[in-house]
Formats: structure tokens, sequence, C-alpha cells
């Protein structure tokens, strides 16, 4: 008798409310595609995450489809099918909850080689306290499956974080056409219903970990539709140029400002409010969903308990949760709503693994 594989599971959001998702399958006809050479022809998947109602009778979403996710697996050298995907709290096509109040929107761009729903834990706990959460697949250096079947992974040469800027940008364009009542999945897919015209693009925000982290530093000094961002762990490379007045937020691992002359640079750069906080014992991963897929995994295939640190480090797995699920939310509620957080101010009690190695307001850019 065939067993079927261990499932993964994720921790649930801890937000008020429940959480709706759908994917969208976008096109750029202004530029051709860095993945597949095409002109007038970019291809980006998203996912769009919310606050929602009567999510009862929708099914859950998974982390990774099921056919990406033996893909995903053998690339990294496991066997096709030794796990299954874990779902998420993400409702698909759920309607959207109505509070009388249009929702700020964050963008999320992940790392290379990874994928949209990569930094899952983050991104329903942020639709779980009222974001509209669009995440990114930026094809060509992701793992993701398009409406027609087609399966993709990332490429021999990835994409360069200039790449991921411009899928970005481009996306904002999309966001803005969704605000306005309008459909912007090519192939005209239903949207949940109350999600068209709900969005405030007053309000927006960036997230982006790894090379995703660095993507959102580019948006934030090119496009001022971004008022705050937050990079996780971003190399920061190659260096860029200008300044950036909005607020910003670095939770830092391994890309360093004490070990990385760019990320050393990019601070001086920041001459709004900023934050850099750090976890003791995190590692690059310490701030992703592979935080807590890992020792998982580990115990099904015997993974070394020093292998496994290379994912994990040395910060506990439920600490690196609670601390993957307030950070970003005090970060946003304070520069997207407008409520202080005292999380913010300085070390907190609650979290005492966090470092605060950096934090200034506007117009005081030499603490720290």
């Amino acid at each position: 008798m065939l067993v079927a594989p261990a499932r993964l599971w994720l921790p649930a959001p801890t937000g008020p409310f429940e959480v709706g998702a759908t994917a969208l399958h976008l096109l750029d006809r202004s530029r051709p595609d860095p993945f597949t050479g095409e002109a007038h022809r970019r291809e980006l998947m998203v996912g769009v995450w919310y606050p929602a109602r009567d999510v009862e009778r929708f099914p859950r979403v998974s982390w990774m489809e099921p056919a990406v996710l033996r893909r995903y697996l053998t690339d990294a050298g496991y066997a096709a099918d030794v796990v299954a995907s874990p779902l998420t709290a993400g409702r698909e096509g759920a309607p959207l909850r109505r509070t009388g109040k249009k929702l700020p929107v964050l963008v999320f761009s992940h790392g290379a080689g990874d994928h949209r729903n990569g930094n899952s834990i983050m991104i329903q706990q942020l639709a779980s306290h009222g974001y509209v959460v669009v995440t990114i697949d930026h094809l060509g250096d992701a793992y993701s499956r398009l409406p027609d079947g087609r399966v993709v992974a990332p490429t021999e040469q990835s994409l360069y974080p200039q790449d991921f800027e411009r899928d970005a940008r481009f996306v904002l364009d999309e966001i803005e056409r969704l605000a306005a009542g309008h459909n912007p999945d090519v192939d005209r897919r239903r949207l949940p219903d109350g999600l068209a015209g709900a969005l405030d693009v007053r309000r927006i925000g960036m997230i982006g970990w790894s090379k995703g982290g660095t993507a959102t530093a580019r948006v934030m000094l090119s496009d001022r539709r971004v008022r705050a961002g937050l990079a996780i762990d971003p190399p920061l490379l190659p260096a860029m140029d200008g300044r950036i007045d909005r607020p910003f937020m670095l939770m830092t691992a391994e890309f360093t400002r004490a070990t990385d002359p760019a990320v050393r640079k990019f601070w001086t750069q920041l001459i709004g409010w900023r934050l850099n906080v750090q976890a003791d014992g995190a590692v690059h991963s310490s701030y992703n969903d592979l935080q807590v897929l890992m020792p998982q995994l580990a115990k099904i295939v015997g993974m070394s308990d020093e292998e496994l640190r290379g994912w994990t480090g040395h910060l506990n797995t439920a600490r690196a949760v609670r601390i993957d699920q307030a950070y970003p939310v005090a970060f946003f509620d304070q520069h997207l709503r407008g409520h202080h957080q005292r999380l913010l101010d300085g070390p907190s009690r609650a979290f005492p693994e966090v470092q605060y190695l950096g934090l200034s307001a506007a117009g005081d850019t030499h603490r720290g």
C-alpha cells in the first residue's frame, strides 16, 4: 500500500481577520522578457493576499503547487515526493472583508531562486492585520506555474536586482489599475468579490528578502509611490546612488553593516526614519519560511544537526516566527497607518534576542 508523503505545516497568522488569496497572471508589453528574451512579453505571476470573510467554503492555498514542489525538491537534491506542500492560511478566492475604508498595500519581492510564497508566515500575518499584500514571482529566477500549466524554474543565468526592480514597478502600475476597479489579469479570470477598487494607492509599502530586499531599496530610490520599505537581509549589490527620505527598515542576519561595505554605505543613504534590527543567532533564511520547514524536512530525510543549523542558525524556530510576525506589522502600522509602535523605539523585553543596531528618526541621521 502506498503511503502518502508527510505534509509540512506552517504556523497560523495571529491577526484579527481571516485571510484570502488569489493569483494573477500579468503581462508587461513595454519590455522584453529577461527570462525568455521574447520582445514585448514580460510575464509575471503574482499572488494577492488580503483580509477575507466567509472563508469556510473556500480551499486553503498551497505554499507551492504540487508540480512546482516536485521540481523544487528535485533541484535541491531530494526525492520529488518526499513531502507534501504545507497549506497556508489563505483561502483561494474568498471575498474581501469590507471595512468601509480602502486598504494599505504591500508589494513583496522574493530572493534568488525562491518563490512568491517563500515568506508566507510574514505575508499572511500582514494580511490578517488588514493589509493587501501583492507577492511577485520573478519568472526566470523563481519556481512557479503559469495558467497554461507550464512549470518554470530558475535559469542558470539568474535575473539582476534591476530586473526585479522593473518587475516591481510594473506591478505598482497594475496595482493602480486594480485600485481603480479594473482587472489586470491578462486571462481575465474573475477577481475575488470586493477586491477591485479596495486598495489605497496613497499607502503603499514594499518588502523584500535577500535579492528582493535589494530590489526594495532600488524601488524606493526610483519610485516615490512606495512610502515605506522593509529589506530582509539584503546584499545590496550592486551599489546604488541616491538617498531615501521615507522610512526604511533593515532586518539583517548575514549581510550586516559590520561585515559588508555595501550595507554600510546604503545605511548612510537613508536620510529619513531608519531602523536596523538583528536577531541573535539568525542566519540568512531565519526570516523566511525555511526556518520552520527545514526542521520538519530534516526529521524525514535524516539531515544532520550541523546541516540543519546551516538553514536555521541558532535562533529558536518559535522565536523566529514571532519576530517575523511582529516586526513587519509594527513597521507598516507605524509608517502607513500612523499608529506609533513602541516595539520600534528600542530594545524590547518581549524580544530580548533582537538587537537594535541603529535607529534614527527623520532629520536625525547621525545616531546609530
